[in-house]
């Protein structure tokens, strides 16, 4: 819920200042959106968050250490939010989520004596922070270049002037901003209403592992068919075509394909496997998707591509184990995203609106930005990478204010406060998460 009175914003500052909406329709309407963006956008952005943690960190036996986890992630996550939210800055929670799980990892790392794996998934995090240090790069430089387009194809000159006070825009133009704002407010659903599917999952996976390591719907006869085909194709890979590094990415994939085989051979369903086993497979599970991945890309490999295909349609079919989310789970996020974008929204609605640019937002700039920030994050949705609404629209309102009058169009201290928050938002996280966490794991 405080994702989305924090987030609010990203949809509904540019439909309220420029009339095409009334306050109280457009946090509705956008509600609305967010929810079914949470049911439409799949599970790729939960599971990336949820790989960042190992699964010996998720699986810890002791309860108490699972509770310092989970109070960790929390109260970080909450407190930044809601601090930013009160300050009215456009603060990002992707950060603050990513920043909190981050420094969980560094925390159990800190104190642990087990140093024989990485507490921090640094290939997903990596990935992670790219996304989110480029999409207000790219919020701000497509946003001029959409406002550039539309001066040069737009005849009418009316969307490029402030609106009149009260008055709602012309039909078209109230049209094209609310279709930009309930793009915006869908691919916010799909994009950040995952990473609470995510961080719901975490906490389910550390205090019910029995229940949420693996997907035990799934058919373990439909499994083992799976695995038997992955086991086929490997077998036709030749290893001397191979440098060293793919040599061992294969010796890695047929241990984990054998390790499966062994555990399913004996026809014992998944929800009578030993919780031991059932992290085994989780943990496997993502190492195997990453050495398949690792083959695939390889020139060297000598598979048909319709075997390539294959390979990897039917790894994917075995990832589904681990990568899913209870329905129950993806309806409680996207009803509290929902509710949360119709109760906070003012504060940050104020700095979007009137605080980052000197000018009022015009229809052109409040359409370029919510357009470049719907389809951004769309894409990052679609290719599993969690992205800032935040960064995105922000910084597309910021370019559209430079297109319109240049750098001087923009309000310095109001960039200048919410470039310290974003810059401050990735380190404090990590500090704070990582040191509550070994608090209480000394004192519970």
């Amino acid at each position: 819920m405080f994702n989305g009175f924090h987030d609010a914003a990203n949809a509904v500052a540019t439909v309220i200042y420029t009339n095409s909406l009334k306050p109280w329709a457009a946090v509705i309407w956008s509600g609305i959106w967010n929810a079914i963006g949470v049911f439409a956008g799949g599970i790729a952005v939960a599971m990336g968050i949820t790989n960042l943690l190992p699964t010996e960190l998720l699986l810890d036996t002791n309860i108490y250490h699972n509770i310092a986890l989970i109070l960790s992630l929390l109260i970080t996550a909450i407190a930044w939010n809601l601090g930013t939210w009160y300050l009215g800055l456009p603060c990002s929670s992707s950060h603050t989520l990513i920043g909190s799980i981050i420094g969980v990892g560094l925390g159990f790392a800190f104190v642990s004596t087990d140093n024989s794996f990485s507490y921090v998934n640094w290939a997903k995090a990596s990935d992670i922070g790219l996304s989110l240090i480029l999409s207000p790069l790219i919020g701000f430089s497509f946003a001029i270049f959409l406002m550039y387009v539309l001066r040069q194809v737009v005849k009418s000159r009316l969307i490029f002037k402030e609106p009149a006070t009260n008055a709602p825009p012309p039909f078209w133009i109230r049209l094209l901003l609310l279709l930009t704002c309930t793009g915006v407010s869908f691919s916010h659903g799909s994009n950040d209403g995952q990473k609470g599917v995510g961080l719901v999952m975490l906490i389910l996976i550390a205090i019910v592992p029995g229940y949420f390591t693996l997907n035990l719907s799934k058919n373990t006869s439909d499994v083992r068919d799976h695995v038997s085909v992955v086991h086929t194709i490997v077998s036709k890979i030749d290893a001397n075509e191979l440098n060293a590094d793919e040599k061992l990415s294969l010796s890695k994939t047929q241990y984990y394909i054998a390790n499966f085989d062994s555990i399913l051979a004996t026809g014992v369903v998944l929800a009578d496997l030993q919780n031991h086993q059932k992290a085994g497979i989780r943990k496997d599970m993502v190492l195997l998707g990453k050495e398949v991945k690792t083959l695939l890309k390889s020139k060297n490999l000598n598979l048909s591509l319709s075997n390539k295909q294959k390979l990897k349609s039917e790894v994917d079919e075995l990832k589904s184990i681990t990568e899913y989310a209870p329905i129950w789970v993806i309806l409680m996020i996207s009803l509290s995203l929902g509710f949360g974008t119709m109760v906070g929204w003012k504060r940050i609605v104020i700095t979007i609106g009137e605080k980052i640019g000197k000018q009022h937002l015009t229809y052109a700039q409040g359409a370029s930005a919510e357009l470049v920030a719907a389809s951004t994050i769309g894409i990052s949705t679609w290719l599993g990478l969690p992205v800032s609404t935040t960064h995105v629209l922000s910084s597309g309102i910021a370019g559209s204010m430079v297109a319109s009058k240049g750098i001087k169009n923009l309000q310095a201290k109001t960039i200048k406060s919410i470039a310290i928050a974003w810059l401050l938002t990735l380190p404090v996280s990590i500090v704070v998460s990582g040191a509550l966490f070994i608090l209480f794991r000394s004192v519970l």
